[in-house]
């Protein structure tokens, strides 16, 4: 499956895993913790340093980017037309805060390191009778289709522009389902086999 994960190294890929992601969960519910617009803007100003002292691996990140600026401009009009932009600023801020975060994570850490935190992490589930390993390979599988998602939808793009001059936009939910589907097909046939459990097993 495609990845976002970007091989041109910052300091963030010397990072461990288990830390970033720790990081990650603190700094974000933080962030939802803080009310003070003023507070909030100046926390989202230091994840974009943050997420801008990548360098070069922000051009995995484009895609992710244009998602976010599209979703943060419809909050901002869904409230203030409710007559509340005030309400739709402080979203905003947090969104735009955590989801940099988040996509400063995907582009310097591999699903298989982040797999084996969540393997760690989950370890004392066992004594209750819950596989960690097939829990952590779950959320693992859960994160790379995401990832996978926009690497398709990014190709896709690129390949309509390159015959048209244009975005693709709304076109591209055809293709872009089909071939999920099919990854998603070919995905659980691997895992069925690697598993020790044969294709169609569960239709029998």
């Amino acid at each position: 499956m495609g990845s976002l994960y970007s091989e041109h190294r910052t300091w963030l890929h010397a990072v461990p895993a288990g830390w970033k992601l720790g990081l990650l969960v603190v700094l974000s519910t933080g962030i939802f913790w803080i009310q003070s617009p003023g507070a909030l803007g100046l926390a989202s100003a230091l994840c974009l340093c943050l997420y801008l002292s990548l360098g070069k691996a922000m051009a995995q990140g484009q895609r992710l980017l244009r998602a976010l600026l599209i979703a943060a401009t419809l909050v901002l009009v869904f409230h203030a037309t409710l007559g509340q932009p005030m309400v739709g600023v402080v979203s905003v801020l947090r969104m735009a805060g955590a989801s940099l975060l988040s996509i400063a994570l995907t582009l310097t850490t591999r699903s298989g390191e982040l797999q084996n935190v969540l393997e760690r992490l989950l370890t004392p589930l066992q004594r209750f009778g819950i596989r960690a390993d097939r829990f952590a390979l779950q959320l693992a599988l859960m994160l790379r289709f995401v990832e996978h998602f926009f690497a398709v939808w990014k190709r896709l793009d690129d390949s309509h522009r390159l015959r048209t001059g244009k975005g693709g936009g709304l076109r591209l939910l055809a293709p872009l389902t089909i071939q999920m589907l099919q990854t998603a097909r070919r995905v659980a046939d691997t895992l069925d086999v690697r598993l020790g459990e044969p294709p169609n097993s569960k239709t029998r």
